[in-house]
């Protein structure tokens, strides 16, 4: 498969999920309380909460702000994959979870005024996310990985300088 096409597919499955789990847990949890604890009571759950700002909270009824930011994050990813077929498969999918989860908060956003979450640390009370927030997460995690991979390989592939020495300082 050439690369661009599986970030095609990757970004679509992973909004499709995004949205199929966000939909499920919406009919299923009633707002604030989670599925007796499951699966792993007291330590990982689901629960049903809306994030009507960004990340962790931040900037409560101004998530909308954030539309245009997900709009350049999606389109810039996907004009990133095609024109640069050759990357590594790790970057395609890099770009592609990008895309997913930006796009996928941005439904949220724009058609029920603020995003859903789902999945609870609750043994160590970390805020609730989503497939799209772990989608970003994965993203970063696989970007920072191919960024230290390319270092890495331009460092080996650079031959080292000879230092000569300087006229008079032998």
């Amino acid at each position: 498969m050439k690369r661009p096409y599986l970030f095609v597919l990757l970004t679509v499955s992973m909004l499709v999920l995004d949205q199929a789990v966000k939909l499920w847990v919406m009919q299923s949890i009633p707002r604030g309380g989670s599925i007796h604890g499951l699966p792993l009571p007291g330590v990982f759950e689901l629960t049903l909460q809306y994030n009507e700002g960004i990340a962790f909270g931040f900037l409560q009824g101004k998530g909308k702000l954030l539309s245009p930011i997900a709009i350049a994050i999606a389109a810039g990813t996907a004009w990133y994959s095609f024109k640069h077929p050759k990357e590594s498969v790790l970057t395609h999918v890099a770009m592609a979870l990008l895309a997913a989860g930006a796009v996928g908060n941005l439904i949220d956003r724009i058609f029920r005024d603020r995003v859903t979450d789902m999945f609870w640390f609750r043994k160590i009370n970390f805020p609730v996310f989503n497939v799209a927030d772990s989608c970003i997460t994965v993203a970063t995690i696989f970007l920072i990985l191919t960024w230290f991979s390319v270092a890495e390989q331009t460092k080996k592939a650079t031959p080292a300088i000879a230092e000569t020495p300087t006229p008079g300082t032998e």
